[in-house]
């Protein structure tokens, strides 16, 4: 045991020397991996702390230019007002350490995530390895970690929620909400059921924590700009999601009947909530978060009515973690291979460089793959005596 020991600390000690001459390289030669997304977030933190207006174009473009940038416009950095609170930090630093920095974060998230998910799910914690595989072998993963998008804490916000609902803390599952309504489309539907849970088991905490936390991070940046929810107003109002060719199928449906009916970006939207309607109805008297939430997320995500960008599907984890260790009415190595082949499409697709539109059938795909590993069974395929499902209903 003791050499066991010497030898993964020897390992350590050699990983982490290693690390450390490649960040002193990635410090010292800016052409080595330029900063992507990552630089909306650094210059909207540094222009809040600075007090000024963090949506405005003509202020950020200077900076993301100097910091390495290369564009020909502003890469603006649409999230609301209280998202601004989890990028303040950045703007305390120069670029290139933020970048770092932020890619550390999001490496985190995405490792904490996975691990826990593996153990939510049933997994076993001498293999929680295998969690974190599957968070960082999933190719839109890599798309965040790579652009330095948001994606991974609105991850990390989902997995929280259900860590504390696990230990029957609602205040901090709702709390946890707040990295999730960094991007509140994605996930409209658990939204909804927080709502219709609260008035159901008149339990009001969750909707508590998540009011509290989202006026708590909306209150820091207004301490250094009063002025930054009219500037949020205005930017969207001056440039709405209907210039976006984002790959949801209310973009397709525009696409298909006139860009100018912007009303057809909601259709699928309007599909989702009456799909919620029969759910909630059909599922409210043994609601269980751990098994409704990845559906949920799942469902929001392949109708949202725009954004959904292929880094924005590292969201749909906790779907793929869920299928993977237990799934219902499909074989386990059916619901594997038919992932690895997700998988395999996205990254022949960003080889290809086919644009971020055509990732559009991502998400529908793996929704039917979920609806099927986890359709219900028939009576006479159910385990366990009928005692027992009376009592789990």
């Amino acid at each position: 045991m003791n050499s066991r020991r010497l030898v993964t600390g020897l390992a350590l000690g050699l990983v982490l020397v290693l690390l450390a001459i490649q960040v002193r390289q990635l410090l010292r030669n800016p052409a080595v991996w330029p900063p992507d997304d990552f630089i909306e977030y650094w210059a909207a933190a540094r222009l809040t702390l600075d007090g000024q207006n963090a949506y405005d174009p003509s202020l950020l473009f200077p900076l993301q230019v100097a910091a390495g940038r290369d564009t020909s416009e502003a890469v603006m950095m649409w999230n609301p007002p209280w998202s601004l609170t989890a990028v303040l930090p950045l703007g305390l630093l120069p670029a290139r350490e933020a970048q770092l920095l932020w890619l550390l974060v999001n490496l985190a998230a995405v490792g904490f995530a996975g691990d826990r998910l593996w153990q939510l799910y049933g997994g076993r914690r001498d293999r929680r390895w295998l969690g974190w595989l599957i968070a960082g072998a999933f190719v839109p993963t890599l798309f965040a970690l790579h652009a330095g998008q948001i994606g991974p804490l609105l991850l990390l916000g989902a997995v929280l929620f259900l860590i504390a609902l696990k230990h029957d803390r609602p205040f901090l599952a709702g709390a946890a909400t707040v990295l999730l309504a960094i991007k509140p489309h994605l996930a409209y539907l658990l939204w909804l059921a927080i709502l219709c849970d609260a008035i159901a088991r008149r339990r009001a905490s969750l909707l508590v924590g998540g009011a509290i936390a989202g006026i708590v991070c909306t209150l820091l940046p207004l301490t250094f700009n009063p002025q930054v929810i009219q500037q949020y107003a205005d930017a969207m109002a001056n440039r709405p999601p209907d210039q976006w060719v984002s790959p949801t199928l209310g973009t397709l449906l525009r696409l298909a009947f006139g860009e100018g009916r912007f009303a057809l970006q909601f259709v699928p939207m309007a599909l989702g909530l009456a799909w919620f309607a029969w759910h909630w109805h059909r599922e409210r008297h043994s609601w269980n978060w751990q098994e409704q939430t990845p559906r949920l997320l799942l469902v929001s995500f392949a109708t949202a009515p725009y954004g959904a960008w292929p880094f924005d599907l590292v969201l749909l984890l906790p779907a793929i973690v869920e299928m993977i260790r237990k799934p219902r009415s499909l074989p386990r190595p059916v619901v594997v291979a038919a992932l690895l082949a997700i998988n395999f499409g996205c990254l022949a697709m960003n080889l290809l460089r086919t644009g971020s539109f055509w990732f559009l059938w991502v998400a529908p795909a793996i929704l039917l793959l979920h609806t099927l590993a986890f359709r219900p069974c028939c009576p006479a395929k159910r385990l366990g005596p009928p005692v027992l499902e009376t009592a789990a209903s």
